[in-house]
């Protein structure tokens, strides 16, 4: 794989996205036209043994292109933003010292927004205060940060636990309302300019690609990749029980309910998990935006090849 020598200062090119809207294929077919190496934005994907319901890319895509921050962390730790950005601002010096260009790609925004704003002097978890936040309610954290961090409250992804009881904890650890120091904090990150790029796709089609790789993780195995990592720790790391697929095939495993209705289930909270990305990157990132409805993967990789000689935002 060659570098391309009209991508200006192999500056990256982030490609950011919902759940299932092909960013992993765009990517691919991207970095081998441009000479790229893949940059995983993916909070579950670090995780080794997490590899079906993750949709990590296996031997054949590894095989393609370079992956980094794909199997960086085992169960038994914990992994953050914090973590993410120092990795990927070493994988970008790395990538770039080979001439390659780096290329994010992935879903969990707050990653993406880490690395470009930067997290400053966040304070690091404190064992009994998060102990103490996750054994209340999500209402009760919900009606706490509202109180006391309005801002926050309205930009926070109010379905997501673990984001509310970090911005409690800062605040808590602070004194300081949380948005405040998000503030503060964007004149430490990244610096680095590039191409931001949001992929879309039309609500049904959008369902229609979740409900095909929903039903193939279960071809391939998740009820199976669930029991063993259940043997290897899963529960006692709460991050990677939140991963999509994983908690409702724990609680069919313990009999909660029969399989189809966990598939079902799991389609279910993956069109939510879509929706709600796609609000959050509206609303959270200044992307531009490519729509992959009746493009393949390699003509989208083409256009956005040929934008990437273009002056970056």
């Amino acid at each position: 794989m060659k570098s391309d020598p009209s991508i200006p200062h192999l500056r990256p090119i982030y490609l950011a996205g919902p759940t299932a809207v092909g960013k992993s294929g765009v990517a691919l077919a991207l970095a081998e036209r441009v000479g790229g190496e893949i940059i995983s934005v993916d909070s579950m994907q670090v995780y080794r043994g997490l590899d079906i319901g993750t949709a990590k890319p296996g031997a054949a895509e590894l095989k393609r292109v370079r992956h980094h921050l794909i199997d960086v962390a085992g169960l038994e730790e914990m992994f953050d933003a914090a973590q993410f950005v120092r990795l990927a601002r070493a994988a970008v010096a790395e990538i770039q010292a080979r001439g390659h260009l780096p290329i994010f790609c992935g879903g969990t925004g707050f990653y993406f927004k880490a690395f470009e704003e930067g997290l400053g002097d966040a304070p690091p978890a404190e064992a009994a205060l998060r102990a103490e936040l996750e054994a209340r309610p999500l209402a009760e954290l919900l009606a706490e940060l509202e109180k006391g961090d309005p801002v926050t409250f309205q930009r926070i992804d109010t379905w997501n636990p673990r984001r509310v009881i970090r911005a409690l904890e800062v605040i808590r650890l602070t004194g300081m309302p949380f948005s405040e120091q998000r503030a503060r904090w964007r004149s430490a990150g990244s610096g680095e300019p590039g191409r931001w790029i949001g992929l879309s796709l039309p609500a049904g089609e959008l369902h229609g690609r979740i409900a095909r790789r929903v039903e193939e993780m279960f071809d391939r195995g998740l009820v199976a990749e669930t029991a063993a990592l259940l043997a290897r720790g899963l529960e006692q790391n709460r991050t990677a029980m939140q991963a999509l697929g994983y908690r409702q095939v724990v609680e069919h495993l313990r009999g909660k309910r029969p399989l189809p209705e966990t598939v079902e289930l799991v389609k279910i909270r993956t069109r939510q998990f879509a929706r709600r990305q796609w609000t959050w990157f509206r609303r959270q990132m200044r992307l531009e935006w490519i729509s992959l409805e009746g493009r393949s993967c390699e003509a989208a990789a083409a256009r956005l090849a040929s934008k990437l000689a273009t002056p970056a935002r």
